[in-house]
């Protein structure tokens, strides 16, 4: 029954080679990814909410805050134990592993990451983690879509490709923003802006979005709609406003960052279930709009209802005075990243893209509220714009993201009315941002240690590069204390390479290197052949290459910087090979192509 089913799935492929051309069967794939897409993002919803539903009965109604302090330690709980004893594979970030898999492993991941978003994030989420859905769509998407593209034998380059249509499917299904899903996998995911990916990108979004349609109609998770117009003499105040979104952006990823590190050292899982789990407990405890991915707040703020928002303050303060609103509301912005780091440090799953809406938005109502409120300035400013803009901001700062966090918030409310402030607001953030963390949240790990994919072509091709495949081995060692006899007889008539490593015979550890260019002045006098040592004529190389640091950026650059042809390999200290510089521009041109997909 197996044959049959393979030799059906064959006759496909043949099929198919013969009747639809690479582009049209790319088409129809990205056709299907959006679909695809789309139905991931409304099951992860959707088995989100029903959880959250199921919560909300008589008796957490009594007892409301109680509850917000033991249903996330539960939700981990469950998190791990589905982790440990279902998955039994670490389930990743969606984002940074997608990332991960794009830069290192050539766009292939894993068959489980197809399962382990989709059931470890509701639960994280529904039972009150303080993290998003977001990026648990995306990574639940792009690992369909590359296991499709393993399926299919389609190559690296195409498989990159779907991924950033999995992408753009899984924002634009969620957000109800076509354009701005197409942006998001153009500029998170690297991927060049030409037609040959903007059609599929197209279709990827577009297809996700009526997916979406059939569950949900014309509702969408930021009803958000622009009500108040921009003023040009509030450009001061959006200048402000990006400024701030700049440092927070800052303390978010800082912050953030810090935490991981914290819970990277502690080995035992329980035990960072624990820490983590008790964390978040006592931060939602006294600040319940921590609970979940929080977008109910943010709608209560474009609304002008911050007051619902903080209703349930643990310590019953007055929210008809400003100044406890604005107190209340800066508290947000402080906690809620340190309540998401707390929640992936407990091994919950999710991701940041929620998060940042969350305090993106709170800051804007915040500034404008304190801007409105302390008496210098005659004309008030429209805290519902500043709200919608500050999302923009912090996303622009956070995620590295300018023109996806211009396109999504003019998307999701419904028009363009803000479009300068929103560009002054995410220009300042970002260049703020950019200037003290070159690297996103999503790609921080990876760009620290070169292994991310950019727009720099280059850059992107010696990254996708395996320095342990262009290392050489066929070059003939000899030893300090051999003669230049012993040279000519068991290395220069044997070796069809012109350079030798001089090795330590019992470390085998590099010492120096012989050229055929020291040798060629000395070897034809026999008189010397007894008289002159490989001690003698060796040298130290130009420079030396290490397997286990250096990155091909680093390699790339030794061999600019010094002219040289061939460069040894050291691995653990020893000895390894060389890397020759005919063979390093062979692999690359192969890979440029490759990954141009011509």
């Amino acid at each position: 029954m197996q044959a049959k089913k393979k030799s059906l799935f064959t006759k496909f492929l043949i099929w198919r080679l013969k009747h639809i051309s690479h582009k049209q069967f790319i088409y129809i794939l990205s056709i299907v990814i959006g679909f695809l897409s789309g139905v991931c993002a409304v099951t992860i919803k959707n088995f989100t909410h029903f959880i959250q539903h199921l919560l909300e009965g008589k008796l957490i109604k009594e007892y409301h805050i109680v509850f917000y302090f033991i249903f996330p330690l539960i939700g981990l709980a469950i998190t791990y134990l589905i982790i440990k004893y279902v998955i039994r594979n670490r389930v990743s970030h969606g984002i940074p592993a997608t990332l991960f898999a794009i830069s290192k492993r050539k766009g292939i991941m894993k068959r489980f990451q197809m399962i382990g978003s989709i059931i470890t994030a509701p639960i994280t989420v529904g039972f009150g983690g303080s993290v998003g859905l977001e990026g648990p769509s995306l990574a639940t998407s792009a690992a369909i879509s590359s296991n499709l593209s393993r399926i299919l034998h389609l190559n690296q380059s195409t498989r990159t490709l779907l991924i950033g249509c999995a992408a753009a499917g899984a924002i634009s299904a969620l957000f109800n923003a076509p354009i701005a899903a197409i942006i998001f996998a153009i500029e998170v995911f690297s991927l060049d802006l030409t037609l040959i990916s903007l059609i599929p990108l197209l279709l990827a979004s577009v297809s996700a979005i009526i997916t979406t349609y059939f569950f949900y109609g014309n509702d969408i998770l930021l009803p958000f709609q622009v009500e108040d117009k921009f003023i040009l003499r509030d450009i001061p105040f959006y200048i402000i406003l990006g400024i701030v979104a700049g440092f927070v952006s800052i303390y978010f990823t800082e912050t953030y960052e810090r935490i991981q590190k914290f819970f990277d050292k502690i080995s035992s899982p329980i035990k960072r279930l624990l820490i983590g789990g008790i964390g978040i407990g006592i931060l939602i405890y006294f600040i319940p709009p921590l609970y979940g991915e929080g977008f109910d707040v943010i709608n209560d703020l474009v609304q002008g209802n911050p007051e619902k928002a903080l209703e349930n303050n643990f310590f019953n303060l007055d929210t008809s005075n400003i100044w406890v609103v604005i107190g209340l509301l800066g508290g947000l912005v402080f906690f809620k990243i340190i309540a998401s780091a707390f929640t992936f440090g407990a091994g919950g799953v999710g991701g940041i893209f929620a998060p940042t809406l969350f305090m993106g938005s709170i800051m804007g109502n915040c500034l404008g509220k304190i801007i409105n409120n302390i008496g210098f300035f005659s004309n008030p400013i429209s805290e519902s714009n500043f709200t919608l803009v500050g999302m923009t901001g912090l996303m622009a700062g956070v995620l590295h993201a300018p023109l996806t966090a211009i396109f999504l918030i003019a998307e999701v409310t419904g028009g363009y009315e803000l479009f300068i402030p929103l560009m002054i607001t995410a220009a300042i953030s970002f260049s703020i941002s950019s200037y003290f963390i070159p690297h996103s949240v999503y790609a921080m790990e990876l760009g620290r240690k070169g292994e991310l994919i950019t727009h720099d072509k280059d850059h992107a091709i010696l990254t996708l590069m395996e320095l342990k495949k262009v290392v050489e081995s066929n070059f003939i060692e000899v030893y300090p204390d051999m003669t230049l006899k012993e040279i000519v007889n068991q290395a220069i008539v044997r070796s069809k390479r012109n350079v030798f490593p001089v090795l330590d015979k019992e470390s085998r550890t590099l010492v120096g290197i012989i050229t055929l260019d020291d040798l060629r002045p000395v070897m034809f006098n026999k008189s010397l052949y007894k008289k002159i040592t490989v001690r003698e004529l060796m040298h130290d190389p130009l420079e030396i290459i290490d397997l286990d640091k250096d990155k091909m950026t680093v390699v790339m650059k030794k061999f600019q910087d010094t002219s040289a042809w061939n460069l040894p390999v050291i691995k653990d200290g020893c000895y390894y090979g060389f890397v020759s510089k005919s063979k390093l521009l062979t692999v690359y041109r192969r890979k440029l192509i490759e990954f141009s997909g011509k």
